[in-house]
């Protein structure tokens, strides 16, 4: 099983790796994890679990104990983020609908095989920037060439 890693700079950018090592089965959400871990590249960074998904998209939620799948009511927040249907679709941020509870259906905190993806937040950094680790990721985005679309000749 490969796990698709997001790591979370303190510069507000997102780095992506792919890692099928074994350290991360058994950890709980908000674990430390070392980087020498699951890459040696990344020696001497400590990361924090923030968040992980399985396959399905369902969100692993730390008030559920374990690995498996469960059915939980929730208010709003975490996995829950619907409107009631008799608010309809107000044009308001932020809103909230009161006492809005629904039973949703999570993953439980520990890490399993089913687990996909896996969020971590830097704690410590290491003696090389991410920028030197993942330099393909460090590109600025291209922007799109502009078509001249031609016109047939009359």
């Amino acid at each position: 099983m490969v796990f698709k890693i997001n790591i979370a700079g303190k510069n507000g950018k997102t780095y992506h790796l792919e890692s099928d090592s074994e350290e991360f089965i058994g950890k709980e959400l908000h674990n430390k994890i070392e980087g020498k871990e699951f890459n040696p590249e990344l020696n001497g960074y400590e990361f924090e679990i923030t968040g992980t998904s399985d396959s399905a998209g369902f969100t692993s939620l730390e008030s559920v104990e374990g690995s498996a799948l469960k059915k939980v009511l929730l208010g709003y927040g975490k996995a829950m983020h619907k409107r009631s249907r008799r608010e309809g679709k107000k044009k308001v941020s932020n809103f909230k609908p009161k006492g809005l509870r629904m039973r949703k259906t999570v993953r439980g905190k520990v890490i399993s095989p089913a687990i996909v993806q896996i969020n971590l937040k830097i704690l410590k950094e290491g003696s090389k920037k991410l920028d030197e680790i993942f330099p393909e990721q460090n590109k600025p985005k291209e922007k799109p060439e502009a078509k001249a679309e031609e016109k047939p000749a009359e």
